[in-house]
């Protein structure tokens, strides 16, 4: 589809196929970032390079650490320039950056492509959420972006299946190239057919200036923190289980398949909470569903670490997964619905990419933890005190000015015509 045609409202069909590149970008973005966690027992495994737990928790950080500039940059720059252009450089360039990661020939040289990897991974989430929520129909947009946005934890099962068919076999270089393979699949389906945002069209670039700085004032700013605050909390959670756990496991006695299988269920339990948790805020609001699956999050992790048979074990890590990264899918959905399409990428960018610096804490603290000698009571013990953070700043999010409650923001929309300033609209 040509970028001309974009200026036009988008058809179904169009819609459709735009919130089909988004997904499978998605898919990739979650499974680059995960399948460093499933590649973990092999580097550690690895001689010639020798990692610690501690090292190998630090590479991991560097994408997220990536992530955190990435996110940031393209939320602002989308807003200006357009989703469709920001969507292809990103996928792209976070293409080119895995496959050299999976020749690196040094832990130095990984670390560095993994970093530089993650500028993209940090540019694709703001920029194919503002998307998919301007093209969805609005009684639906939780629900379409919620699944479009499982296909993170789709990619994340994805890359444990992956591990357990080729991690012995292969070695974790194998599993690094499959995450270039937006380079011959999705990027030449999205030059070709990615729509541009008619919402980005139809704003002029100097209300959309004035609409991002914005968020910076007033209520907008004390949401912004809040909300930066919750990702925090809620990337803490994702990326230090998904790093984490199959060694937490292998360190209770189970053997690294089993282990690696935990990882697949944490996975599939998020899939089933972000679609679930997306659906219950196109109905009740993000607000309340949000914080109750950070709630959820604090029993499940807590019981993790009571010994208890394997079945009640693997139900409990699919609860959390469905409470740690299913919420983050209706997090995104709640910064969205909460901001105006003239600044929402900006705010997912803003809030996510500084919220990111919890995606770099999470590997890293699971490493420190582990290289203390602490186990996996431990370690669930921390992450459940994050999730009781994460509920009470989603509790505590402030209505957007006047008007009567929207259901699918959980806040109080503003009256029709242009936000007041520094006063976001609920999307």
């Amino acid at each position: 589809m040509s970028t001309s045609a974009s200026t036009e409202q988008v058809s179904p069909r169009t819609a459709a196929v735009a919130v089909a590149i988004c997904f499978g970008a998605i898919v990739f973005d979650g499974y680059d970032l995960i399948v460093f966690g499933s590649a973990v027992p092999a580097l550690l495994a690895y001689e010639p390079w020798a990692l610690t737990p501690a090292a190998v928790g630090a590479i991991g950080s560097y994408a997220l650490l990536g992530m955190f500039v990435g996110a940031i940059a393209s939320g602002m720059l989308t807003d200006l320039v357009g989703r469709r252009k920001l969507f292809i450089i990103a996928l792209t360039w976070f293409s080119v950056m895995m496959l050299l990661a999976a020749v690196a020939p040094t832990p130095w040289a990984l670390g560095l492509f993994r970093f530089l990897a993650g500028l993209g991974f940090g540019g694709i989430p703001p920029t194919a959420i503002a998307l998919v929520m301007e093209v969805a129909p609005a009684a639906r947009r939780h629900m379409i972006n919620g699944l479009m946005l499982c296909g993170f934890p789709i990619g994340g099962a994805l890359a444990a299946l992956a591990a357990i068919v080729l991690l012995e076999p292969a070695g974790f270089r194998v599993l690094f190239a499959v995450g270039a393979l937006p380079l011959v699949t999705l990027v030449p389906l999205a030059v070709l057919f990615l729509p541009e945002s008619p919402g980005f069209v139809r704003a002029g670039r100097g209300r959309r200036r004035t609409e991002i700085t914005g968020l910076l004032r007033g209520r907008a700013a004390w949401a912004t923190g809040l909300f930066v605050v919750a990702n925090f909390c809620g990337f803490l959670l994702v990326f230090g289980l998904n790093t984490w756990l199959p060694q937490l496991m292998r360190g209770a006695g189970y053997e690294l398949g089993s282990a690696l299988a935990f990882l697949l269920v944490l996975n599939l339990g998020a899939v089933v909470g972000g679609l679930a948790g997306s659906a219950m805020a196109d109905r009740f609001g993000s607000r309340w569903v949000a914080t109750s699956l950070f709630v959820l999050a604090v029993a499940s992790l807590g019981l993790i670490a009571v010994p208890l048979p394997a079945a009640v074990l693997y139900l409990l890590v699919f609860v959390a997964g469905a409470a740690t990264t299913g919420n983050q899918i209706v997090v995104y959905g709640y910064v969205a619905a909460h901001h105006p399409p003239g600044n929402r990428a900006t705010a997912l960018g803003l809030s996510s990419g500084i919220g990111r610096l919890g995606a770099v804490s999470g590997p890293a603290v699971g490493g420190a933890l582990l290289t203390a000698g602490v186990g996996l009571a431990g370690n669930v013990g921390v992450f459940a005190a994050v999730a009781v953070v994460g509920a009470v700043a989603c509790a505590l999010v402030p209505r957007p000015t006047g008007g009567p409650a929207d259901p699918a923001a959980g806040t109080a929309a503003p009256p029709a015509g242009p936000a007041p300033a520094g006063a976001p609209a609920a999307g």
